[in-house]
């Protein structure tokens, strides 16, 4: 494997990653959905730490599995923002049954973050199909590493 190649598809998730801690700083805090993409970009990361000691062919396919699965929560959670089929209903219209009473009373009650809204976007494309696009890319580029 070509460690040129695998240290570029693994910053892809580190940009992303990184990207979303960013946005979170920010103020726009991630919805249940925005985390389920969270944790390939971070298995992704790490089978690009272990590529660099061990170059194995498997884990240019493992990386690419990663990506891809963050690809397809990416393409999931945007077709939950866009209506075009329902989400999990614990951070869609439901999402209110998950919080206790209390918690809903209180003046510092938990911040309910719905995955059916979208809270910023550019061209078009929220935070979740940029994920999407750009982990379709790191896809690629794993690919690419594995078979060099």
């Amino acid at each position: 494997m070509n460690r040129l190649h695998v240290i570029i598809a693994a910053g892809v998730s580190v940009a992303l990653l990184g990207g979303a801690y960013v946005f979170e700083y920010f103020g726009y805090p991630p919805c249940t959905m925005c985390y389920w993409q969270r944790w390939p970009h971070m298995a992704a990361i790490a089978i690009g730490m272990l590529a660099l000691i061990i170059p194995a062919r498997i884990l240019g396919y493992l990386g690419a599995l990663a990506a891809l699965t963050t690809a397809a929560i990416g393409v999931f959670h945007s077709g939950v923002e866009r209506k075009y089929w329902p989400g999990p209903s614990s951070c869609t219209g439901g999402g209110l049954d998950a919080s206790s009473g209390a918690d809903l009373l209180s003046i510092e009650g938990p911040v309910l973050v719905m995955c059916d809204q979208v809270s910023w976007e550019m061209l078009g494309l929220s935070m979740a199909s940029w994920n999407a696009v750009f982990s379709l890319i790191a896809v690629w580029l794993w690919i690419v590493a594995a078979r060099r």
